[in-house]
């Protein structure tokens, strides 16, 4: 096979499958734990979903473990999630168990595309689409070189009927529409809270509730849920994350059901 012909196939297969994530159910902002294993739902219930991720690996947090020991702790209900993927497990004292945080993400991730999931990696999100109704209607798109390099190159968009911000404690698509439209947010005051200081038991309680349509047409998940509500971080215990994608795509799902199509 020549040079021209490889170059030929990645370009016109990576076109296809780009175009083809121009329309979706549910356009997914971040490839962490939350953001996929919302992503795997999502595509397992047969909704048309995508995943967007700014940088070049998928995972987020999460393949470093704690401070780079690249291990994860998990209560009951993060074991049963990761146990139906088959991710092996350790019990480490009762009601904790640790696995590899390399192999447990990589089975997500695995597992997500295979259901259906189209992911693109080096893909940045900035901005919105927003439509009369005051609801997101999709994303706008660019490559992070282009950002990182501070290019001004004109972006794209996708249109999505949910958007699910799973971008961690960034949680960078509801400051854009904090920050870009002056929008309210469903919070206690309105706007983005901030992420408080660790409490690992707190955090991972309230990431459920937290775990929500906060605007018209976007769910927060993960630790994006967590900032923008104002509750504690969670450290490197990953079961409420889990949870929380399991949530989101729960959410997303009600949503889409309700007609909340445009």
């Amino acid at each position: 096979m020549d040079e021209v012909t490889i170059s030929r196939a990645i370009i016109e297969s990576f076109s296809r499958e780009f175009l083809d994530a121009m329309d979706v159910d549910v356009a997914v902002a971040g490839a962490g734990p939350s953001g996929m294993m919302a992503a795997y739902d999502l595509a397992s219930a047969g909704f048309k979903t995508v995943v967007f991720e700014k940088n070049l690996r998928l995972g987020g947090g999460m393949p470093g473990g704690g401070m780079m020991f690249n291990r994860i702790v998990l209560q009951e209900e993060g074991k049963q999630i990761l146990g139906d993927l088959n991710v092996r497990m350790q019990e480490f004292s009762d009601g904790y168990y640790t696995a590899d945080a390399l192999e447990a993400m990589s089975v997500i991730a695995v597992r997500a595309i295979q259901a259906g999931t189209k992911v693109f990696n080096l893909i940045s999100v900035e901005d919105v689409m927003i439509r009369e109704e005051n609801r997101i209607t999709g994303l706008v798109l660019n490559w992070t070189a282009v950002s990182m390099a501070g290019l001004h190159v004109d972006p794209l968009a996708a249109k999505a009927r949910v958007v699910i911000d799973a971008t961690g404690h960034e949680c960078e698509v509801a400051r854009i529409v904090e920050r870009k439209i002056g929008a309210y947010l469903r919070t206690p005051t309105g706007r983005i809270m901030g992420e408080k200081s660790m409490w690992a038991e707190r955090g991972e309680t309230e990431i459920i509730e937290n775990t929500r349509e906060v605007y018209p047409g976007l769910v927060v998940a993960g630790m994006a849920a967590n900032a923008v509500c104002g509750s504690p971080r969670m450290g490197a215990i990953f079961g409420g994350m889990l949870i929380s994608g399991k949530r989101a795509a729960q959410v997303a799902i009600e949503m889409l059901k309700d007609g909340e199509r445009v």
